[in-house]
C-alpha cells in the first residue's frame, strides 16, 4: 500500500533557501517591536521594553543575532 511521501528525486538546490532570503537586514532602522516579533514573543509592553534595552545595548545587531 503506498504512503504518502514528498517527491524525493528534485535536487537539493531545489529545496534549499536562496541566500538573499537568509539575511535579515533591510536597510532600515529596527523598531523594538520587530525585535519582539522575530522572537516569536507577544507584543506587549513589558517585551517592547526589553527589546528597547536590547537594541540600545547591542544596536540592529540585536536582530542578526537571533534571526540567520
Amino acid at each position: 500500500m503506498p504512503t504518502s511521501q514528498s517527491d524525493a528525486s528534485g535536487s537539493s538546490e531545489d529545496r534549499v533557501t536562496p541566500d538573499d532570503l537568509l539575511h535579515t537586514s533591510t536597510g532600515t532602522d529596527v523598531s523594538p517591536e520587530d525585535l519582539v516579533l522575530a522572537t516569536g514573543r507577544d507584543v506587549t509592553p513589558r517585551s517592547l521594553e526589553w527589546a528597547r534595552h536590547k537594541l540600545e545595548a547591542e544596536g540592529p545587531a540585536a536582530l542578526e543575532k537571533l534571526l540567520p
